[in-house]
């Protein structure tokens, strides 16, 4: 009798999220060892002198008057009130000026002391989400959650679809208007638990907040972080373009809104062809709060329904904090903050409260349980310690100059996309790599006759078709978040990168091509 074989078929399994940041830190200590370092002279506004002043790669200070003059002797193409209104905070790169630099290669010790540095750094984000935990926390105490979303359910069976197009508009909106990213991570604890009760799986539930809205940003129109801060770097109105970056918007967001409702269906139609079906039972075990209890626990009371209606309130309320009084992170937490006593006496008083011992173990265990998307914030950042301490931004900056400086039109602003997609990797702030970029390559548009707002569209589609992947954007924060492997998420969301690059560089094409 012939025994039969089995296959075993080699699957290779992606490590976690700690473990792609490790090695990555590691990979840019090792890279501050082979790139060569260098600095451009950076160019600053100082308030309180109302001067203008230069620092050099060698670390000297220079300061000139804040007059257009100055700025054009500089070969700077801003405008002076750029920098005198505010419009432009951070130091930008002086065309021209590059110089190498000695090697600064990161010790082995880099990795932990970046690691702990990077941290420290984001302590304002890491509160407001530990209070933003502490929040979740009581609200689900209170038992408010639960008996919403039996109510909830039953009012949108058979339209399901209808909340995550909503959600998507809005986060679209949201992120072409005024950039919302890392404060969509507030969203989360309120839309996840209902997509769960609805049937969906999480990576709908990251498609419709973080996907929509990053997409919004990639095609932001007015948005102050990305396009318009560029455009002032470029020394051009961020209104040039708009039309362009208008119908690019609308185009992109009903891409994203079919891709979902393509992947929603196909999840409600068979759970099982979820790409993170695998994880489902820890993912829902996690974020779910329905109960199969009919009792008083669920009924739906007046005291519950207030309760929920102060947690829905806090979210328009920091979105119109973050647009209309320029709120950040601490700010944001403290209104949350708020919101969480005023929650934490009705749910620990009255008949079921759970008195004063139950509402602060609810906060601190809700608080406690985003520790590790906290701590992924914090790696992130050190890994752009290690880059910036080693110089070695500039230099790649530089190459890129010298790469596209003597193509045509159309093949020059394509490259130029596929440069600004790699920089977002190591740039993966907005503000940041407009300030560092847009002052050397936006001139370089000059050269080859085409409009200077055509590099800030690529900048725009370039770094954004990154940070749907870089490992050191918010993406692995988002991920842990939802307890979400990397690998799952990859392959929900190359379809998008990949229209981006496409759609983004057909009509940056477009727009060489009628200038």
């Amino acid at each position: 009798m012939t025994g039969v074989k089995t296959k075993r078929h080699f699957k290779l399994k992606m490590p976690g999220a700690f473990v792609i940041l490790f090695i990555l830190t590691i990979l840019a200590v090792a890279a501050t060892w082979f790139i060569p370092a260098g600095s451009y002279s950076k160019l600053s506004y100082n308030k309180p002198s109302s001067e203008l002043q230069i620092k050099k790669p060698g670390g000297q200070i220079e300061k000139v008057p804040a007059t257009q003059h100055e700025l054009d002797k500089l070969g700077v193409k801003i405008n002076i009130k750029q920098f005198t209104s505010g419009g432009i905070t951070d130091a930008i790169s002086i065309p021209n000026t590059y110089q190498r630099l000695k090697q600064r290669p990161a010790r082995i010790a880099a990795v932990p002391n970046s690691m702990v540095r990077g941290t420290i750094e984001a302590v304002d984000i890491m509160v407001f989400i530990f209070v933003l935990g502490g929040l979740i926390g009581v609200v689900k105490a209170s038992g408010a959650f639960e008996s919403g979303l039996i109510a909830l359910t039953k009012k949108t069976k058979g339209h399901e679809f209808l909340l995550i197009f909503l959600v998507a508009v809005l986060m679209v909106l949201g992120g072409t208007l005024c950039g919302i990213e890392e404060e969509a991570v507030a969203f989360y604890p309120i839309l996840v638990p209902v997509f769960i009760a609805m049937g969906y799986d999480s990576i709908v539930c990251v498609g419709a907040i973080f996907l929509a809205s990053s997409v919004g940003t990639c095609f932001s129109t007015i948005n102050p972080f990305s396009v318009v801060i560029a455009s002032n770097a470029a020394g051009i109105d961020f209104t040039q373009g708009l039309n362009w970056r208008v119908v690019g918007c609308a185009v992109a967001a009903a891409f994203v809104i079919f891709y979902l409702h393509w992947y929603s269906k196909k999840v409600k139609d068979n759970p099982e062809s979820s790409y993170s079906y695998e994880d489902h039972e820890s993912f829902n075990k996690m974020w779910s709060v329905t109960s199969t209890d009919n009792g008083e626990n669920t009924a739906f009371t007046a005291r519950k329904k207030f309760i929920l209606i102060l947690f829905v309130v806090t979210f328009p309320i920091m979105v119109w904090g973050v647009m209309a009084k320029g709120w950040w992170f601490p700010t944001m937490a403290a209104s949350f903050q708020t919101f969480a006593i005023i929650i934490m006496f009705l749910t620990a008083t009255g008949r079921f409260g759970i008195g004063e011992k139950g509402v602060v173990d609810a906060f601190v265990n809700g608080a406690s349980s985003l520790v590790g998307v906290s701590l992924i914030i914090g790696l992130a950042r050190g890994i752009n310690i290690v880059l910036n301490e080693g110089m070695i931004s500039d230099t790649m900056l530089q190459f890129s100059s010298n790469l596209v400086s003597h193509m045509s039109g159309p093949v020059f602003i394509i490259v130029m996309l596929l440069i600004f997609f790699v920089l977002g990797f190591i740039v993966p702030s907005s503000s940041g790599l407009a300030v560092l970029s847009m002052p050397i390559l936006a001139p370089l548009a000059d050269t080859v006759h085409i409009p200077r707002y055509v590099v800030v569209t690529a900048y725009q589609f370039g770094q954004y078709a990154m940070l749907f992947l870089a490992p050191t954007g918010l993406v692995m924060a988002t991920l842990q978040m939802l307890d979400m492997k990397y690998s799952h998420w990859l392959r929900f969301v190359w379809p998008v990168v990949a229209f981006v690059l496409l759609f983004g560089g057909g009509i940056l094409v477009a727009e060489v091509l009628v200038s």
